[in-house]
C-alpha cells in the first residue's frame, strides 16, 4: 500500500511528483495533507531529486522525510 492511498489530514505531509497522481487525482484528495509538484520525479537527475527535497525541508524544517520510490527494472 502506498501513501497516497492512505492519505488523510491527521498524517505527515505527503509530497509527490506530476507522475505519482494526475492533477484529476490530485483534485479528489483536497483537505488532505498532499502537495504535488508540478513537474516528475521519477527517473530524474540527482538534482531535480535535491531541489524537490529542499522544497520540502523548507516547508517542513527539523522533520522526517520519508522517499517512497518504485524502481523501473
Amino acid at each position: 500500500m502506498n501513501a497516497l492511498q492512505v492519505a488523510d489530514a491527521s498524517i505527515s505531509a505527503i509530497w509527490c511528483g506530476s507522475d505519482a497522481i494526475s492533477e484529476v487525482d490530485y483534485g479528489n484528495l483536497k483537505g488532505r495533507n498532499v502537495s504535488r509538484f508540478i513537474y516528475p520525479l521519477g527517473g530524474e537527475t540527482q538534482n531535480v531529486l535535491d531541489g524537490a527535497l529542499e522544497t520540502i525541508e523548507d516547508h517542513h524544517p527539523n522533520e522526517m522525510i520519508w522517499i517512497e520510490n518504485v524502481r523501473e527494472l
